[in-house]
């Protein structure tokens, strides 16, 4: 009998999941901080975690009718991404602050390391619990 990857791993399944995405969009950011016009977004974990726990959309997001329909930001629809407020206006439109956005992958990059950590020791309490040892 196969057990559902959701209650094998918790929440930690789930959380690194959304921490790669959180990392990937912080990365895109960087990569655009010279693109005029582009708009600087991010990712509301706890939002996101939460809805992803109850298997429902975050509130204020779009209904998904089809598999393809996605939101004005390109995510797919009712996802908890937002565009980051920028501290200091700027000429081209770009709300890129690449000081805010190093120290935001820093972070990220450490709190996906610790989901990565606990996620880790659910697999081994697992294969403790399989094996016998």
């Amino acid at each position: 009998m196969a057990i559902p990857f959701s209650s094998a791993y918790g929440v930690h399944g789930e959380a690194l999941g959304l921490r790669e995405q959180r990392l990937k969009l912080i990365a895109s950011n960087l990569a655009n901080a010279d693109t005029p016009n582009y708009k600087a977004r991010d990712l509301d974990f706890t939002r996101a975690l939460q809805s992803a726990m109850a298997g429902t959309q975050p509130a204020g997001g779009l209904e998904k009718t089809r598999a393809l329909h996605l939101d004005p930001l390109g995510m797919p629809a009712g996802s908890a991404v937002f565009e980051r407020a920028p501290l200091q206006p700027s000429l081209d439109g770009n709300t890129v602050d690449t000081g805010v956005e190093q120290a935001a992958y820093g972070r990220a990059a450490l709190e996906y390391r610790a989901s990565l950590s606990f996620f880790e020791g659910k697999v081994r309490g697992l294969l403790t619990a399989i094996t016998g040892q």
